[in-house]
């Protein structure tokens, strides 16, 4: 697995799921469209872009390079690398018939393409031993009350607000953004000015 400091935004979760087995880095959604009437999703790839850079890696084909002009006309282009495939004919496994285009998208290209791809817009691979930092944890959540307490859903949408985060994030999605944007410490103060 390749560690890398940028964060990556593809357009779904199929894209995210075959990414993640190859690269060790935080990765984003847009929903496809939907990164076109979720402005909480757009600020927060946003503050992802400010605190660490972000590399937009969509599909090929029409859609995704639509996509690809939204985020680049939000984020200033310094904080922005680009990682482009291939045009691949083809279909993903998982589908049965291919995509209008008749491309391949992200999650049906190779663990060779992707790296190379990631590599030719310039992503900051990192070297060491596999080991990274502590970050905040599940269980950290559960000992801070957001998770498995009575009140836990309450502090959890007051936290999502006080963090200007998308209001429906999943437990997991809120802990990977709290891992982008916060060190425990600065949770915990945040919390306790709630």
């Amino acid at each position: 697995m390749v560690k890398i400091k940028e964060a990556i935004v593809v357009e779904g979760r199929y894209d995210k799921n075959t990414l993640a087995q190859i690269v060790d880095a935080p990765i984003l959604e847009t929903a496809g469209f939907g990164i076109f009437q979720n402005r909480e999703q757009m600020d927060l790839l946003r503050r992802v872009a400010r605190e660490r850079g972000l590399i937009v890696l969509t599909d090929s084909d029409g859609a995704g390079f639509v996509i690809r002009n939204r985020i680049k006309s939000a984020i200033p282009a310094s904080q922005l690398k680009h990682a482009y495939i291939p045009d691949i004919p083809g279909k993903e496994k998982r589908k049965s018939a291919p995509g209008k285009e008749g491309k391949l998208g992200v999650e049906g290209m190779s663990r060779e393409i992707l790296l190379e791809a990631l590599r030719r817009a310039g992503a900051t691979m990192e070297e060491g031993d596999g080991s990274s930092p502590k970050g905040i944890t599940k269980q950290d959540l559960m000992e801070l009350g957001l998770s498995g307490g009575e009140n836990a859903s309450l502090l959890r949408a007051s936290l999502l607000k006080a963090c200007r985060l998308p209001e429906h994030m999943s437990a997991n999605a809120m802990l990977q953004a709290l891992n982008l944007l916060y060190t425990r410490e600065e949770l915990e103060e945040i919390l306790a000015g709630l």
